[in-house]
C-alpha cells in the first residue's frame, strides 16, 4: 500500500519535501494568535483552522504547508516583521517561488504584517507572495468568519471536533457582541453551526488559496517558476 501524501512541512522528509517543490514551489505560512473564542473553542483557533485550510489546500493542490506561526499584530513590529523577513527569506532560499501568508486572524494589521515582512523578498524578484486571512478570496454565503460564532465554531466542528465543547456554552441566553462575558461575536454557534458548514467553508477557503498560489507562481518571470535549488541536501542548503 502506497504512502498518504504528506503536506507539512515539520512531518516531512527531504525527498518528499523536494518532490512537492519541484512538482509546485509553493509554500504556505500560517498565522494566528493565542485568543479567547468562547468558553467553547481552544485558544489557538485562529491558526488551528488557517492550518487545517492550508493542509486540505496542499492535499488538493500539492503544495507544502509551514507550521503555524502563533505571532500577531500586537506585537512590537519593529522586531517581529524584520523576523518574519528572515522565515520567508529563508524559504525562498529553500527553493520555493511563491510563498502565501494565511491567517485566521481576520483583522487588517493582521496582513499588513505579513505584506510588510513578505515585500523585501518580494521586492527581489525570484519569489512572489502575499498574505490572506483565510478567507479574503473565498468569502460569499457558503464561506464567511466571525469571532467563535456560526463560522469559527463550524470551522473547528470540521477540522478539530475533539476540541470543540458546545456544552460550555449552556441553555441560556448568550451575548453574541464581542463584549464579556462570553466575548463570541456572530450568530449563535449553538444554533448556526455544524460540521457541514464547517467543511463546506474549508474546501472553499482550500480551493481559492491554490488557485491564487498557481496565479501568483505565473507571475513570474519564466525561468523563476521552477524549483529553485539543485537539491534539497546538505550541501546546499541545512536549515530554515
Amino acid at each position: 500500500m502506497s504512502e498518504p501524501r504528506q503536506v507539512r512541512l515539520e512531518l516531512m522528509r527531504p525527498a518528499q519535501v523536494e518532490a512537492a517543490a519541484r512538482a509546485f514551489p509553493a509554500v504556505y505560512v500560517p498565522f494566528g494568535p493565542i485568543e479567547w473564542h468562547g468558553p467553547h473553542l481552544p485558544l489557538g483557533t485562529d491558526a488551528l483552522k488557517a492550518h487545517g485550510i492550508l493542509i486540505r489546500c496542499a492535499e488538493g493542490f500539492g503544495d507544502v504547508v509551514g507550521p503555524p506561526i502563533y505571532f500577531h499584530d500586537g506585537f512590537d513590529l519593529d522586531h517581529l516583521v524584520p523576523l518574519l523577513a528572515q522565515l520567508f527569506r529563508r524559504l525562498g532560499r529553500m527553493g520555493f517561488r511563491v510563498i502565501v501568508g494565511v491567517s485566521g486572524h481576520n483583522v487588517p494589521g493582521q496582513i499588513a504584517m505579513i505584506e510588510r515582512a513578505l515585500a523585501p523578498i518580494v521586492a527581489d524578484g525570484g519569489v512572489a507572495g502575499v498574505g490572506l486571512w483565510e478567507v479574503t478570496l473565498s468569502r460569499g454565503a457558503e464561506s464567511d468568519t466571525d469571532h467563535a460564532a456560526k463560522w469559527e465554531t463550524s470551522d473547528l466542528l470540521a477540522l478539530h471536533p475533539e476540541l470543540v465543547d458546545l456544552a460550555a456554552l449552556g441553555n441560556g441566553p448568550l451575548n453574541l457582541d464581542m463584549r464579556p462575558p462570553s466575548g463570541i461575536g456572530g450568530l449563535d454557534p449553538r444554533a448556526h453551526a455544524s460540521a457541514e458548514v464547517g467543511r463546506r467553508n474549508v474546501e472553499l477557503a482550500a480551493a481559492a488559496i491554490g488557485r491564487k498560489a498557481r496565479e501568483l507562481l505565473a507571475s513570474l518571470p519564466e525561468d523563476r517558476r521552477s524549483f529553485g535549488i539543485v537539491a534539497l541536501r546538505p550541501e546546499g542548503w541545512w536549515m530554515i
